[in-house]
């Protein structure tokens, strides 16, 4: 219930979290996948750094 309420960008944090997470998981399988994966969590880290 307190997570309904969450601000832009801790949404922006917990995605870049899970993109990371996904990157890493895949670096064991497909680095391609992998890298695609680290790019989109990069573009959300310049979603977060434009909010602060």
């Amino acid at each position: 219930m307190f997570g309904l309420f969450k601000s832009k960008k801790q949404k922006l944090i917990d995605k870049y979290n899970k993109l990371l997470k996904q990157s890493y998981e895949l670096s064991n399988v497909s680095r391609k996948d992998s890298d695609e994966k680290l790019a989109e969590a990069n573009e959300v880290l310049k979603e977060i750094e434009a909010i602060d």
